[in-house]
């Protein structure tokens, strides 16, 4: 029976491995994000009074990490590509942080990248949305949704993009750590600024 089990499992970690080789082959590559093609980008907030600024301004003085955390001093912001029905409403409360509409979407890269009918055929995308789903997730099917994402540590002034993380497919997560230490690098040369 062991052997059987083992069988299986070495068979359904192959199946995945060719599914995501052959579903990687059709998606396109990112290029990476580079400070002067998401400084100028034109962002709309959509809490308050409607007003639009240039995304440098965001962390200009500071830094900046775009979706991710704001326990080290520096400020947490989400870039959203629309805002459909009530979605940006209903996110609000799992994210402490400013939420601006990037309606060129200058963030979703130089490239974009999108996955399609092609997620369906991957593991990790169904592993993903299996536990959004049990973390009381449902999603819906409103708007453009096959458009990935990702997640940016900015630095002040011409630091520049310090962590850019590319969603590889649905659900995909940054690695906490990555930010923690790049966030951490913000911190250090804003000191070491500060001591000249």
């Amino acid at each position: 029976m062991e052997t059987i089990v083992r069988v299986v499992g070495t068979a359904i970690v192959c199946i995945t491995a060719v599914f995501n080789y052959l579903t990687d082959v059709f998606l396109t590559q990112p290029l990476k994000a580079t400070i002067q093609h998401l400084e100028e980008t034109d962002l709309t907030t959509l809490s308050g009074e409607n007003r639009s600024l240039k995304a440098k301004s965001l962390w200009a003085s500071s830094g900046a990490v775009i979706m991710a955390l704001d326990q080290l001093g520096v400020p947490l912001y989400a870039v959203v590509k629309e805002d459909v029905g009530t979605e940006v409403l209903n996110f609000q409360p799992f994210f402490n942080g400013d939420i601006f509409l990037d309606a060129k979407r200058r963030f979703y890269g130089p490239r974009e990248r999108s996955m399609g009918l092609l997620a369906f055929l991957r593991v990790g995308v169904w592993t993903n949305g299996l536990r959004a789903f049990r973390n009381g997730f449902i999603g819906n099917v409103s708007g453009e949704g096959f458009i990935l994402g990702g997640v940016y540590v900015l630095g002040p002034g011409e630091q520049g993009v310090i962590l850019e993380h590319r969603e590889i497919e649905f659900g995909d997560k940054v690695n906490v750590l990555e930010v923690l230490n790049a966030v951490g690098r913000i911190q250090r040369e804003l000191v070491s600024l500060e001591e000249r």
